[in-house]
């Protein structure tokens, strides 16, 4: 149909932005001219679910830039795009929870884009919108870049009421959907705002994941796939995690100010709520019983056989328990191969109790002490929610990640960084064999030589006659784990030999205090809402450049960082 409106060239800005609030582009002509606007209606783009049609103005950054300086400067609300592959428990959709919360308590508009439905609780006032051309490769609706962009702004648009000011992005790099990257460089292209924050990064242990994208998405070639994965422009922000990740990013390219550390809120509460106190005095089932809990989701790279072999060397009051198996189909053999050998050896171990009638909070009333024996976090909130819920910490520190917790107070006196056994106990032919194909195997998807990249791994994983632990694979750790279960005694020549969880209560409440200052929900919304301004307020350009891809991979393929775990 066709509108006829009467408007002066005179008329207020508000007016013409109430007609550009229900979908009418308004260009002024002459004084008291008369002009007919075409008004199309509504149709839902394929590729949208759940989605409710919001009266939307033009998608184009340029057509929406007065808008957004006017709204800007009188202080009006911001248009919040948030991404993600989906929305499950912890991880990054609690990341997402957390920015939701801290946008909707400044009254910002926000709409999350996600892959498949929320199984996270998210705030009341947040729109969703399901896309299911953003879902994992193996599941997505088949979708060229191009399309997915236009279905991510349509769908944005529509539920903002208007173009977006900002898209914050999370693990849009890291391979899971191959039509992502080109999608987010279109919205750069297109002059949209962007903060991009990878969690997670596909040169960091996925190789798989890498070569899949330096195949299908850049014919091989690396420099092209970073031009693709880390665009540099005005309008394109990085957000990190931890600053290892920001120093990396640094020496690729990335400038200075459009890089930002933005930390992972810690609470235990519900949504509204900060931490709750920490919990009481352990309630246990026998006067001697210390139960040692894993709050993990069982993965490879959370070195679960670490685990079993701290349970082979238990003492008689001592029980194990890890919260939840694997949810990826992938990771469940292995899972399953450490069940199978608790159960054979009859270890004090109980597997996902996080889904029994005990509940959660049940548990760590319950427990002597939280464990983690992980090789490689993102964030590391295994380091720092025990606190709040008043238990000590005991297991694997990774400094890498844990550098940036100790700067800021928290004392981690339970960690150990290695857990040496006498190389004797393995099968050391076979072992080097395996560090010697999996260096390979990793060059090649990474595009890369080999070198002598296995012998500074296998040297950075020995000390004097000992290896440690979590450098090995599945079949090694096995080995050790049925050494010390036949030969109690021979724990004596572990290093560390036993798990300690004497952290005065002194530094529990010293830690829970540093945990609520310095990540507490409030301050990571300052900081977010900071960034976001900062990322709001930049200028776009047709000028692209690229982080260097050769330079992240040193970082992360560097051979002292190597774990047979992560091939």
């Amino acid at each position: 149909m066709v509108l006829q409106v009467d408007i002066q060239a005179s008329a207020p800005k508000a007016d013409e932005r109430k007609l550009s609030r229900i979908g009418i582009r308004v260009k002024r002509p002459g004084a008291d001219a008369k002009i007919q606007l075409q008004a199309k209606p509504f149709r839902r783009p394929a590729g949208i679910i759940n989605a409710r049609r919001v009266p939307s103005t033009s998608s184009a950054p340029d057509d929406a830039a007065a808008d957004r300086s006017a709204r800007m400067s009188s202080g009006a609300l911001m248009r919040v795009v948030i991404v993600h592959y989906h929305l499950q428990t912890g991880g990054v959709g609690r990341v997402v929870q957390h920015a939701c919360r801290a946008l909707l308590a400044r009254g910002e508009r926000v709409v999350v884009l996600s892959g498949a439905a929320a199984q996270v609780s998210l705030p009341e006032g947040t729109a969703l919108t399901v896309l299911p051309g953003m879902e994992y490769e193996e599941r997505r609706e088949p979708q060229t870049p191009d399309r997915l962009a236009a279905i991510m702004i349509q769908a944005a648009t529509d539920a903002l009421g208007g173009t977006p000011d900002l898209w914050h992005l999370h693990n849009h790099c890291l391979g899971k959907n191959t039509a992502l990257p080109g999608a987010v460089l279109r919205l750069a292209r297109g002059g949209h705002r962007l903060l991009l924050q990878p969690h997670d990064f596909a040169e960091d242990g996925r190789p798989g994941l890498y070569l899949r994208m330096r195949e299908e998405l850049a014919g091989g070639d690396v420099g092209r796939l970073s031009a693709l994965l880390y665009p540099l422009a005005p309008n394109i922000h990085y957000a990190t995690l931890n600053e290892r990740d920001r120093r990396f990013l640094a020496s690729a390219g990335v400038p200075d100010q459009q890089l930002h550390l933005l930390p992972n809120a810690v609470s235990m509460g519900m949504p509204g709520s900060e931490s709750p106190a920490p919990a009481p005095a352990p309630q246990r089932s026998g006067p001697r019983e210390r139960l040692w809990l894993y709050p993990t989701r069982a993965i490879r790279r959370k070195n679960l056989g670490e685990f079993l072999l701290w349970a082979a060397l238990a003492e008689e009051q001592d029980r194990f328990a890890v919260t939840q198996a694997p949810q990826n189909p992938q990771e469940r053999p292995i899972y399953e191969q450490w069940v199978a050998l608790a159960q054979e050896l009859n270890l004090p171990v109980r597997f996902e109790v996080g889904g029994g009638d005990l509940g959660f909070p049940a548990l760590i009333e319950s427990c002597h002490a939280l464990v983690t024996t992980s090789v490689a976090e993102g964030f590391g909130l295994a380091f720092l929610e025990p606190w709040l819920m008043g238990r000590p910490l005991v297991g694997r520190d990774l400094p890498e990640i844990t550098a940036d917790f100790v700067a800021e107070g928290v004392r981690l006196p339970g960690q150990y960084q290695r857990l040496d056994v006498p190389l004797a106990w393995v099968d050391e032919a076979r072992l080097r064999d395996a560090f010697e194909l999996a260096v390979r195997q990793r060059a090649d998807a990474y595009g890369r030589a080999s070198g002598d990249a296995a012998e500074h791994a296998w040297a950075n994983a020995l000390e004097d006659g000992r290896i440690d632990f979590g450098r090995l694979d599945e079949t090694a750790q096995t080995a050790v784990i049925r050494r010390v279960h036949a030969d109690p005694s021979a724990g004596q020549a572990l290093q560390p030999r036993r798990l300690d969880a004497s952290a005065a209560d002194s530094v529990i409440q010293s830690n829970l205090g540093v945990v609520d200052r310095r990540y507490s929900l409030e301050g990571f919304g300052q900081r977010l809402l900071a960034i976001y301004a900062t990322v709001a307020g930049s200028t776009p350009s047709a000028t692209f450049g690229a982080a260097d891809g050769e330079t992240l991979l040193e970082h992360f393929l560097d051979p002292r960082r190597l774990t047979l775990l992560r091939t």
